[in-house]
Protein backbone atom coordinates (compact mmCIF):
# COMPACT_ATOMS: atom_id res chain seq x y z
CA UNK A 1 0.00 0.00 0.00
CA UNK A 2 1.61 3.22 -1.22
CA UNK A 3 0.12 5.31 1.58
CA UNK A 4 1.67 3.10 4.27
CA UNK A 5 5.11 3.79 2.82
CA UNK A 6 4.33 7.51 2.68
CA UNK A 7 3.18 7.47 6.32
CA UNK A 8 6.38 5.79 7.48
CA UNK A 9 8.61 8.02 5.36
CA UNK A 10 6.91 11.42 5.64
CA UNK A 11 4.75 11.05 8.75
CA UNK A 12 1.47 11.50 6.89
CA UNK A 13 -0.53 10.29 3.89
CA UNK A 14 -3.84 11.21 2.26
CA UNK A 15 -6.40 8.75 0.89
CA UNK A 16 -9.48 10.17 -0.78
CA UNK A 17 -12.81 8.44 -1.52
CA UNK A 18 -13.04 6.39 1.68
CA UNK A 19 -16.64 7.53 2.23
CA UNK A 20 -19.43 8.21 -0.24
CA UNK A 21 -21.52 11.37 0.04
CA UNK A 22 -24.38 9.21 1.32
CA UNK A 23 -22.17 7.78 4.07
CA UNK A 24 -21.04 11.29 5.06
CA UNK A 25 -24.66 12.44 5.32
CA UNK A 26 -25.47 9.50 7.60
CA UNK A 27 -22.51 10.35 9.87
CA UNK A 28 -23.52 14.02 10.05
CA UNK A 29 -27.13 13.12 10.75
CA UNK A 30 -26.12 11.06 13.80
CA UNK A 31 -23.93 13.90 15.10
CA UNK A 32 -26.61 16.54 14.58
CA UNK A 33 -29.13 14.48 16.55
CA UNK A 34 -26.83 13.93 19.53
CA UNK A 35 -27.48 15.60 22.89
CA UNK A 36 -24.74 18.22 23.17
CA UNK A 37 -25.26 19.28 26.81
CA UNK A 38 -22.58 17.02 28.33
CA UNK A 39 -19.21 18.16 29.73
CA UNK A 40 -17.40 16.42 26.90
CA UNK A 41 -18.99 18.82 24.40
CA UNK A 42 -17.28 22.14 23.76
CA UNK A 43 -19.21 24.95 22.10
CA UNK A 44 -17.93 28.40 21.13
CA UNK A 45 -18.20 30.76 18.17
CA UNK A 46 -14.95 29.38 16.76
CA UNK A 47 -15.20 25.68 17.51
CA UNK A 48 -17.60 22.88 18.35
CA UNK A 49 -15.97 19.71 19.62
CA UNK A 50 -16.99 16.37 21.12
CA UNK A 51 -14.31 14.75 23.24
CA UNK A 52 -14.40 10.96 23.72
CA UNK A 53 -16.44 10.96 20.53
CA UNK A 54 -16.81 7.20 20.01
CA UNK A 55 -17.90 6.80 23.65
CA UNK A 56 -20.32 9.71 23.66
CA UNK A 57 -21.88 8.84 20.29
CA UNK A 58 -21.67 5.01 20.21
CA UNK A 59 -24.13 4.70 17.32
CA UNK A 60 -21.61 6.45 15.05
CA UNK A 61 -19.22 3.47 14.90
CA UNK A 62 -21.20 1.44 12.36
CA UNK A 63 -21.03 4.37 9.95
CA UNK A 64 -17.41 5.40 10.62
CA UNK A 65 -15.88 1.92 10.39
CA UNK A 66 -16.97 1.02 6.89
CA UNK A 67 -15.22 -1.62 4.78
CA UNK A 68 -12.76 0.83 3.24
CA UNK A 69 -11.57 2.26 6.56
CA UNK A 70 -11.35 -1.21 8.11
CA UNK A 71 -9.18 -2.31 5.18
CA UNK A 72 -6.84 0.65 5.75
CA UNK A 73 -6.56 -0.19 9.46
CA UNK A 74 -5.78 -3.85 8.80
CA UNK A 75 -3.12 -2.85 6.32
CA UNK A 76 -1.51 -0.62 8.95
CA UNK A 77 -1.84 -2.88 12.02
CA UNK A 78 -2.95 -6.33 10.93
CA UNK A 79 -5.79 -7.69 13.06
CA UNK A 80 -4.54 -6.40 16.42
CA UNK A 81 -5.51 -2.77 16.79
CA UNK A 82 -7.90 -0.64 18.83
CA UNK A 83 -9.02 2.99 19.07
CA UNK A 84 -7.46 4.90 21.99
CA UNK A 85 -8.77 8.46 21.53
CA UNK A 86 -11.46 10.17 19.48
CA UNK A 87 -12.59 13.76 18.95
CA UNK A 88 -15.06 15.41 16.60
CA UNK A 89 -14.20 18.95 15.45
CA UNK A 90 -16.49 21.42 13.74
CA UNK A 91 -14.74 24.60 12.65
CA UNK A 92 -17.57 26.94 11.54
CA UNK A 93 -17.50 29.12 8.43
CA UNK A 94 -16.57 32.28 10.35
CA UNK A 95 -14.03 30.62 12.65
CA UNK A 96 -10.88 32.46 13.72
CA UNK A 97 -9.65 29.36 15.55
CA UNK A 98 -6.09 28.42 14.70
CA UNK A 99 -3.48 26.11 16.21
CA UNK A 100 0.26 26.79 16.09
CA UNK A 101 2.87 24.13 15.33
CA UNK A 102 2.99 21.28 17.83
CA UNK A 103 3.28 17.52 18.25
CA UNK A 104 0.57 15.40 19.90
CA UNK A 105 2.54 14.23 22.92
CA UNK A 106 -0.13 12.99 25.34
CA UNK A 107 -2.45 10.02 25.62
CA UNK A 108 -5.71 9.63 27.56
CA UNK A 109 -5.65 7.14 30.45
CA UNK A 110 -8.06 5.98 33.15
CA UNK A 111 -6.21 7.23 36.23
CA UNK A 112 -3.02 8.79 37.54
CA UNK A 113 -0.40 6.37 38.76
CA UNK A 114 3.36 6.64 38.99
CA UNK A 115 4.85 4.82 36.00
CA UNK A 116 8.48 5.12 34.91
CA UNK A 117 8.81 7.17 31.75
CA UNK A 118 5.34 8.75 32.06
CA UNK A 119 5.08 12.42 33.02
CA UNK A 120 3.53 15.88 32.54
CA UNK A 121 0.17 14.77 33.92
CA UNK A 122 -2.92 16.93 33.37
CA UNK A 123 -6.59 16.51 34.25
CA UNK A 124 -9.49 18.13 32.40
CA UNK A 125 -13.17 17.21 32.66
CA UNK A 126 -12.24 14.09 34.67
CA UNK A 127 -9.94 13.02 31.83
CA UNK A 128 -6.33 12.11 32.70
CA UNK A 129 -3.68 12.90 30.11
CA UNK A 130 -0.01 12.00 30.28
CA UNK A 131 3.07 12.02 28.07
CA UNK A 132 4.10 8.36 27.70
CA UNK A 133 7.37 6.80 26.65
CA UNK A 134 8.53 7.50 23.10
CA UNK A 135 7.83 3.99 21.81
CA UNK A 136 4.13 4.35 22.63
CA UNK A 137 3.89 7.68 20.80
CA UNK A 138 5.73 6.23 17.81
CA UNK A 139 3.25 3.35 17.61
CA UNK A 140 0.11 5.51 17.47
CA UNK A 141 -1.46 6.35 14.12
CA UNK A 142 -4.06 9.09 13.82
CA UNK A 143 -6.77 8.96 11.18
CA UNK A 144 -8.57 12.21 10.39
CA UNK A 145 -11.87 11.69 8.58
CA UNK A 146 -12.85 14.75 6.55
CA UNK A 147 -16.55 15.52 6.34
CA UNK A 148 -15.96 18.62 4.18
CA UNK A 149 -13.52 19.61 1.47
CA UNK A 150 -10.54 21.06 3.30
CA UNK A 151 -7.70 23.22 2.01
CA UNK A 152 -5.49 26.07 3.20
CA UNK A 153 -8.47 28.44 3.20
CA UNK A 154 -10.53 26.61 5.83
CA UNK A 155 -8.00 25.21 8.24
CA UNK A 156 -6.35 22.26 6.48
CA UNK A 157 -3.41 20.94 8.47
CA UNK A 158 0.02 22.31 7.66
CA UNK A 159 2.82 19.86 8.40
CA UNK A 160 6.58 19.57 8.34
CA UNK A 161 7.32 16.40 6.43
CA UNK A 162 9.55 13.83 8.16
CA UNK A 163 9.60 15.78 11.45
CA UNK A 164 8.16 12.71 13.23
CA UNK A 165 11.51 10.99 12.77
CA UNK A 166 13.26 13.45 15.12
CA UNK A 167 11.60 12.34 18.35
CA UNK A 168 10.46 15.21 20.57
CA UNK A 169 10.88 18.24 18.32
CA UNK A 170 10.10 21.52 20.04
CA UNK A 171 8.34 23.95 17.66
CA UNK A 172 10.40 26.89 18.90
CA UNK A 173 13.50 25.12 17.57
CA UNK A 174 12.22 24.65 14.00
CA UNK A 175 14.95 25.60 11.54
CA UNK A 176 13.02 27.16 8.66
CA UNK A 177 16.15 27.26 6.53
CA UNK A 178 15.96 23.46 6.44
CA UNK A 179 12.29 22.66 7.01
CA UNK A 180 9.46 23.20 4.52
CA UNK A 181 5.78 23.60 5.31
CA UNK A 182 3.25 21.52 3.38
CA UNK A 183 -0.53 22.00 3.25
CA UNK A 184 -2.58 18.80 3.48
CA UNK A 185 -5.71 19.34 1.40
CA UNK A 186 -8.25 16.51 1.73
CA UNK A 187 -11.47 16.00 -0.20
CA UNK A 188 -14.83 15.43 1.49
CA UNK A 189 -15.01 11.72 2.28
CA UNK A 190 -11.22 11.35 2.35
CA UNK A 191 -8.88 10.64 5.25
CA UNK A 192 -5.49 11.80 6.40
CA UNK A 193 -3.16 9.35 8.15
CA UNK A 194 -0.72 10.99 10.54
CA UNK A 195 1.94 10.13 13.08
CA UNK A 196 1.35 12.16 16.28
CA UNK A 197 5.02 13.18 16.42
CA UNK A 198 4.66 14.98 13.08
CA UNK A 199 4.81 18.74 13.64
CA UNK A 200 1.48 20.17 12.49
CA UNK A 201 -0.64 23.32 12.70
CA UNK A 202 -3.85 24.73 11.24
CA UNK A 203 -4.87 28.23 10.21
CA UNK A 204 -7.97 30.38 10.44
CA UNK A 205 -10.88 30.00 8.04
CA UNK A 206 -10.81 32.63 5.29
CA UNK A 207 -13.19 31.26 2.62
CA UNK A 208 -16.39 30.99 4.69
CA UNK A 209 -16.35 27.19 4.31
CA UNK A 210 -17.02 24.80 7.20
CA UNK A 211 -14.47 22.18 8.26
CA UNK A 212 -15.72 19.10 10.11
CA UNK A 213 -13.27 16.35 11.04
CA UNK A 214 -13.38 13.14 13.07
CA UNK A 215 -9.99 12.53 14.71
CA UNK A 216 -9.33 8.95 15.89
CA UNK A 217 -6.06 7.59 17.29
CA UNK A 218 -5.20 3.90 17.05
CA UNK A 219 -2.58 1.64 18.65
CA UNK A 220 -1.81 -2.03 19.20
CA UNK A 221 0.38 -1.57 22.30
CA UNK A 222 -0.83 -2.36 25.80
CA UNK A 223 0.07 0.15 28.52
CA UNK A 224 2.18 -0.78 31.57
CA UNK A 225 0.53 -2.59 34.46
CA UNK A 226 -2.09 -0.59 36.41
CA UNK A 227 -2.60 1.88 33.55
CA UNK A 228 -5.28 1.63 30.86
CA UNK A 229 -6.30 3.58 27.78
CA UNK A 230 -9.36 5.52 28.96
CA UNK A 231 -11.11 5.46 25.59
CA UNK A 232 -10.01 2.03 24.42
CA UNK A 233 -12.42 0.55 21.90
CA UNK A 234 -11.76 -2.91 20.48
CA UNK A 235 -12.82 -3.04 16.85
CA UNK A 236 -12.30 -6.67 15.88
Amino acid sequence: MKQTEELIENGFAIINDIYSLTEIEKILNVIENTNSDKDTFRKSNDLFAIRQFLKEVPSISKFVFNDKLTSVLKNLFGDKYFAVKSIYFDKPQSSNWYVSYHQDLTISVDKKVEVEGFGFWTTKHNQFSVQPTLNILQNIITIRIHLDNTDENNGALKVISKSHRQGIYRPETIDWTKEKEQVCSVKKGGIMLMKPLLLHSSGRTTNNQQRRVIHIEFSNIELPKDLNWSERLNLN
